[in-house]
């Protein structure tokens, strides 16, 4: 098997069984809506603000043609993330869990110092995960509250039957929460708790992953 480093954040490390067929939902009646969450809307034009925002960090870069070809899905790749946090968010309160901003800088400052620092570990995450500057914190709360609400579940997301566990509690929250997609970016799929065929952005640790060592520049 090809070998790949492990990084502080890696948002799609693994994916679940592949999506049965999925029917459209009815987003001709949120007119301006990219998703409609429990009843709140994500509009386009957030939606759009935050796939500009990668976009024009990766035409800073030297590789800036190869990145973009490889996240051709962008915007389906965000508003997976922009659901996801607002399941997330329902199971946390549920749990009686949360995350303060001392957490979620503490853990950025450990994950970008073990990347050779901040700058390096900003430039690994535009590469590797899609992440602007700007969406690094709420990618990393992400990946600290899912492992509190794992533990409230008794629940270890770095193992099979961990995420199996997490799973089934964040379906059940999905079920509950109406989410209706604008057919435009595709279709929700509460038993996998994702947009489509995207990947999870759920199974990984922030704070156990740390890049491996590299001799030199490889």
């Amino acid at each position: 098997m090809h070998r790949r480093r492990r990084t502080a954040l890696s948002l799609s490390v693994a994916l679940l069984a592949a999506a049965p067929l999925l029917t459209a939902c009815g987003g001709d009646a949120h007119p301006g809506a990219a998703a409609v969450v429990d009843g709140q809307r994500i509009e386009v034009s957030t939606l759009q603000s935050a796939v500009r925002d990668v976009r024009d960090a990766q035409r800073a870069t030297p590789e800036s043609a190869q990145l973009i070809k490889d996240t051709a899905q962008l915007s389906q790749a965000k508003l997976n993330s922009m659901i996801f946090d607002r399941v997330l968010q329902r199971a946390a309160d549920d749990a009686g869990v949360g995350v303060s901003r001392k957490e979620i800088q503490d853990t950025r400052a450990r994950a970008a110092a073990q990347s050779g620092g901040e700058q390096r570990f900003a430039a690994m995450l535009l590469q590797q995960g899609a992440l602007s500057s700007g969406q690094i914190d709420a990618a990393i709360r992400r990946e600290v509250l899912l492992t509190k609400v794992a533990g409230a579940f008794g629940a270890n997301t770095s193992t099979p039957e961990g995420q199996q566990t997490v799973l089934a509690e964040l379906t059940k929250t999905s079920k509950a929460m109406g989410i209706d997609v604008n057919p435009r970016y595709g279709s929700w799929n509460d038993q996998e708790v994702r947009l489509g065929e995207t990947k999870t952005p759920w199974i990984t640790q922030v704070t156990r992953q740390a890049p491996e060592q590299q001799p030199s520049d490889a």
